[in-house]
């Protein structure tokens, strides 16, 4: 295997992937020297490694004749850098899978949505297909399921950022979601996040297909890349797009002249505007792939919205609470508030400051109608209401604030202060590091204690 060529190799971060790189290897490559370095202790599957860990944990990689990176550790280390100098080559899980897999593969990126629309599009093939894996970031590491894979098995990959800066391959079909600034601490600037993303298609042949809405500027420029067959949807009909949006139905073209209806926007379970455009594009592969489209209609009206977005948790005293865990950017604020209307009475925000501007979130908050109560956390909870009060000249005009130091103090000020018959919805727009370990725990937390009031 190209990927992994030479004698000794050393897996680079030794999380999900980074482990089931080194099964991978142990199972193919039995006499391969390994190496694991991670900053972290780590317990390897298997003791018959050399660990590097601690701080000086980078300082051996020119030893090893292939670096794994895994997904989390950044592309541009300097001690990668040096590596690469040295002729060392540089390779990740992904790039393996790519390499190796006898299957077809439907990759999906952008910047929040993918999580969703993958598992949606496993679910559609599925009625279809007997034979389809959901990996990547919401299912397991890819490279576990190589051994069982055959020529006729669908890999459906959430692909980050993470996963696709240093990717040499493109699936066959690729599916570009909305991409917004995100993660610019990692890649280091707004276009190096895009450059990364654009390895989702730059790759790609002639026979192979990339899926996108030509409405957004980013997705468009990346799709340009490919030299694939385009295949578009849009909000709203349109010339030349596959899938459309018209009257409140979701339209597919079966031919120039013949435009069939899938179903009745309604009839989607999953809230707001977004998800209704992530679901677009997931039934457009779906009938790409011909899945019958009572079928698809079945599997989109089935499906059930994941944990941490949108998510409704419990009714407590007249009380609707929400769970958007996963909601770390502002856009992402705007997009839950949209979707919940009205009712959203109190709104709980804040977390971790990367350097995002929130003057957009704190434009659309001064309009918003019925919000009475933001309870934030810090730090970018003072940034959030800065914007906010920047929009508004009469104070008294302005939603009582709070700040709270823990879930605790959060959920407690919104139970007292939210009326029966509104909602209270936990949506960030900020990462969780500081207070919680990650997203997962703070959603779980705002869970536990909604459903214990």
């Amino acid at each position: 295997m190209k990927e992994l060529n030479g004698s000794s190799a050393i897996i680079l971060g030794y999380g999900q992937e980074g482990e089931s790189a080194h099964r991978y290897i142990l199972k193919h490559y039995p006499d391969k020297e390994i190496g694991i370095a991670d900053q972290k202790n780590v317990k390897p599957i298997n003791p018959n490694v050399v660990l590097h860990t601690g701080e000086n944990y980078l300082k051996k990689l020119g030893d090893y004749d292939v670096i794994i990176r895994s997904p989390g550790v950044p592309y541009n280390l300097p001690e990668i850098k040096e590596s690469i100098k040295l002729g060392k080559k540089i390779t990740s899980p992904t790039n393996i899978f790519f390499s190796e897999c006898l299957g077809s593969i439907i990759g999906i990126t952008g910047t929040k949505g993918k999580s969703t629309t993958a598992s949606l599009l496993s679910e559609i093939l599925k009625r279809r297909y007997s034979d389809v894996q959901l990996v990547g970031n919401i299912g397991k590491p890819a490279l576990d399921f190589m051994d069982d894979a055959n020529k006729d098995t669908l890999f459906v990959a959430e692909l980050s950022s993470y996963q696709l800066e240093d990717s040499k391959y493109s699936p066959h079909i690729a599916v570009i979601l909305n991409v917004i600034p995100e993660h610019i601490e990692h890649h280091g600037s707004l276009q190096k996040y895009i450059d990364a993303k654009k390895n989702i298609s730059l790759h790609q042949t002639t026979k192979d297909i990339v899926v996108f809405n030509p409405s957004h500027k980013i997705p468009s420029q990346l799709a340009s890349k490919s030299p694939g067959h385009k295949l578009t949807f849009s909000m709203k009909k349109t010339d030349h797009v596959f899938s459309y949006i018209h009257q409140d139905n979701i339209f597919v073209k079966q031919n120039r002249k013949q435009h069939e209806i899938i179903m009745p926007v309604k009839d989607i379970p999953l809230l707001g505007l977004g998800n209704v455009e992530n679901t677009l594009a997931a039934i457009s592969v779906g009938i790409l792939l011909k899945v019958p489209s009572n079928d698809i209609k079945k599997a989109v009206m089935e499906f059930k919205s994941l944990p941490h977005r949108l998510e409704f948790v419990c009714e407590r005293k007249g009380i609707k609470f929400y769970n958007d865990s996963l909601a770390t950017i502002p856009e992402a604020v705007v997009n839950a508030l949209e979707a919940l209307g009205e009712n959203v009475e109190t709104l709980i925000a804040g977390g971790y400051d990367r350097g995002i501007d929130f003057s957009d979130l704190g434009k659309y908050l001064g309009k918003k109608k019925g919000l009475k109560t933001i309870i934030l956390f810090p730090t970018t909870g003072k940034k959030i209401w800065k914007s906010l009060s920047n929009q508004i000249s009469h104070k008294e005009l302005l939603p009582d604030k709070y700040e709270a130091l823990s879930m605790e103090d959060a959920v407690q000020k919104a139970f007292s202060c939210t009326s029966s018959g509104k909602i209270c919805l936990l949506s960030p727009g900020s990462p969780s590091f500081g207070l919680f370990r990650n997203y997962e725990e703070r959603g779980v937390l705002f869970k536990k204690l909604a459903l214990e009031m």
